[in-house]
């Protein structure tokens, strides 16, 4: 599969792909054996910044979800144009039911499975409780850890500049720190 990007070949800073392969009923043990081969391969990918598996519920479906973020748009196309990459699937092919299906985002929407995966979704009230959650405990604990940054700095007194700091901030713990871990631990409750 090729890889399009979404404006006129300009990079954007973020990008995830979130992949998806439903696994032949009995053939999940060889494909563990191939995550752990093409893990190591992605992760020496130049812009790799990290990789989650979310293994399917045994009885309730045959989905693997992998989530591979990079810093940039062009070097995630790099790895999802790869000859490594089309080796490897090429090599898991036997053990999909439906083949490789892979989304691509560069926006907040990686924290949950997208509407054009094939991945199970977690229903909207608790996408809205999660994301509410985390954001409240950080719009609660930021400003108090930066306010003696700010001050030091003297731009405490000016709304805007502090507002921008602040929320800059949030956005990234958000998006680097609290969600995909935050998303892993609740993972069982917010797909039951």
């Amino acid at each position: 599969m090729s890889l399009t990007p979404s404006s006129d070949s300009a990079s954007f800073e973020g990008a995830t792909a979130v992949v998806t392969h439903r696994v032949c009923e009995g053939k999940h043990g060889e494909y563990e054996q191939w995550i752990e081969e093409i893990t190591p391969l992605v992760e020496a990918t130049p812009g790799h910044l990290d990789s989650h598996i979310v293994r399917p519920v045994r009885g309730l479906s045959e989905t693997y979800t992998i989530i591979i973020r990079f810093d940039t748009n062009a070097h995630l196309r790099d790895w999802m144009d790869s000859s490594t990459r089309a080796r490897m699937i090429e090599k898991a092919t036997p053990l999909l039911v439906t083949g490789d299906d892979f989304y691509v985002s560069s926006g907040l929407d990686f924290w949950f499975a997208p509407t054009g995966a094939q991945a199970q979704v977690p229903v909207r009230w608790k996408q809205c409780v999660v994301t509410w959650s985390a954001i409240y405990l950080l719009v609660l604990s930021v400003p108090y850890a930066l306010s003696p940054v700010l001050q030091y700095l003297g731009i405490s007194e000016n709304r805007y500049i502090s507002t921008l700091v602040l929320t800059g901030t949030v956005v990234f713990l958000m998006v680097y720190v609290v969600m995909p871990r935050y998303t892993k631990l609740i993972h069982r409750w917010l797909f039951s």
